[in-house]
Order: structure tokens, then sequence, then C-alpha cells
């Protein structure tokens, strides 16, 4: 028998059996992982730096390899995904409001609009729901596409920093934020919406990110004082919304972005869930100290309410 170059004999002068591959016992190979030495097949191996290793070292090292994170714990992204979500649920009900009242400048003639937006003695009648179902209505086109483009250009950046959850988090915080400020503090027979307290809290927490980052807040800075002023010169948009999703936003970011990194998930969890009881314990207070409420319509043109 002839032995082909390069392949050893046995005693006997019979070629030698090729080892088989440690995952698959059915195929025998002649190659082998240059990290542990062990025989693989080719479809076990992955090409490294230096020669082939095989899918257990590979799987070893990634696990040995610290994976990125932010600086509020959170794995690196490229893109953000929450904010073009978060755009799409707005425009789609602005949309759904156009429909209804047929006109898009006049929207809030929808039965939709009057049965969400934010009227703090319905709100005390137990209509609970309209402290977050306001700060996805828009007052027409150009009120929706100011908090869309605001929005999107804050909003990714801080996604990026803070990731998914956590900047889901703070938006609702930020818009329940601004929902308790206009209850607690604002008129009781204006009714408001928009997500612009949301928008506000991200307008904080940028400042805050910028802040622990070391980067200049100068345009920061600018840009939520050029927006405290238009809140202050138009008589139709909420500064107490505004300035309560702004320091709730703030809060919370700061709550995430300086948590240590020992127990950080649950200093974090820990700080969002007291902001929230803070917001709680303020609605129910407030709730308490209206006495019943009574009101007669669905918070169109024409609602009555009264105090018992």
């Amino acid at each position: 028998m002839t032995v082909p170059p390069g392949q050893s004999t046995g005693s006997d002068g019979a070629p030698a059996q090729l080892p088989a591959c440690v995952r698959h016992p059915d195929r025998p190979t002649g190659l082998r992982c240059t990290r542990c030495e062990r025989p693989a097949c080719p479809d076990c191996l992955r090409e490294a730096s230096v020669g082939y290793h095989c899918v257990d070292c590979v799987a070893e090292g990634r696990r040995g390899t610290r994976t990125p994170v932010t600086i509020a714990g959170a794995r690196l992204a490229s893109k953000p995904v929450v904010v073009p979500v978060l755009i799409a649920v707005n425009v789609l009900v602005y949309l759904w409001t156009a429909v209804q009242a047929g006109s898009g400048m006049t929207n809030y003639d929808a039965p939709v609009f009057h049965s969400a937006s934010l009227l703090p003695m319905i709100v005390a009648t137990g209509q609970w729901w309209r402290l977050v179902t306001s700060g996805f209505l828009h007052i027409g086109l150009a009120h929706l596409a100011m908090n869309m483009i605001a929005l999107w250009v804050i909003g990714r950046d801080l996604e990026l920093v803070l990731g998914r959850f956590r900047f889901a988090a703070v938006y609702l915080l930020s818009l329940l934020g601004g929902s308790t400020a206009v209850f607690v503090f604002g008129e009781l027979a204006a009714p408001v919406a928009g997500a612009s307290g949301a928008v506000y809290g991200l307008m904080g927490g940028i400042a805050v990110a910028a802040l622990r980052l070391k980067v200049s807040l100068r345009p920061v800075l600018i840009v939520i004082g050029l927006n405290v002023a238009l809140s202050l010169a138009i008589p139709q948009l909420s500064l107490l919304g505004h300035l309560g999703g702004l320091i709730v936003g703030a809060a919370a970011t700061a709550a995430l972005v300086y948590a240590p990194q020992q127990r950080r998930m649950l200093v974090q969890a820990g700080a969002l869930a007291a902001l929230l009881v803070v917001l709680l314990a303020l609605l129910v207070t407030r709730d308490l100290s209206l006495g019943n409420v009574i009101c007669f319509g669905s918070g169109g043109p024409g609602t009555q309410c009264g105090i018992l």
C-alpha cells in the first residue's frame, strides 16, 4: 500500500486513522484548534488572529471579554429604536383625531380627544388615564411637528446614552411629571394636551448627561432657555407642564447616570421607583384636597364640573 506524503503510518505500516472532531465524533479530521489543540472539523473552526479557534474557545473568549457600556450601564447601540416608535404613535394618534374631527387643524374637536385630554377637574372624578393619554395628543399639525422634531433631535442621542428601557422610563416619568404639575398647580377647568412635558424631560435629561460626560452645556442650555421663553410668551402653552417634565426628566436621568457601578441596576430601579411614588403621592394628595368632584360631559365644550 502506498502512503500519501505527509500522512503517518501505524506499526503495521498501514495509514494511521485520523482523530475525530470533539463535537462531531463521526467526522475524522486532520485539523486542530490552535488554542486548545483539540481535533476539530472545518464546521467547528473559526478564523482567529493566529490560526483557527474551535467554537468552544471562541465562546469562552467572548465570556471573558467585557461588553462596553455607556455611563448609564446600557450596551452600546448604533441607532435609536424607542424614539421612532414614540414618534409613530404620536403621529397615528394625531391622524386618528384628524379623521374623527374631519380636519387636521381642528382635530381637538374629535371625540377621542375630548375623552383623553388632561382636564384636571375630570381627572379628579377618577379618569386617571388622562394623565398619560394627554401626552400623546396634539392640537393641530404645527403643535405635533414642533414636538416630534424636538423628540427626534434630543431623544435619539439620549436614547443611545441611556439605553432603550432606561430611556423609555425617563420619557414616561417626564410625561407623568408634566401632567402632575398641571393637575396639582394648574387651573382645574383648563384642558391640556401634548408631548411637551415628556420632551422637556428629555431636555433636562440631555443636560444632565452632558454634565456627566463633561461636554459643553452651552448648546443644551440655549435650547432649554429658548423653549422656556416660548412657554412664557405663548399663552396656549402649558408652562407648568413643561417645568414639571423638565424637573422630573433631569432627576430621573441623574439617578441613571450617577448611579454607582456596584449594584447599579438596583440603585437605578430604586431611584426611578421613588420618583414614581413621589408623583403618585402628589396626585393623591391633590385629589383628596379637592373633595368630591362631579362633572357633566366628556371633556369637550359644554362640560360642567362642580365640587361637592
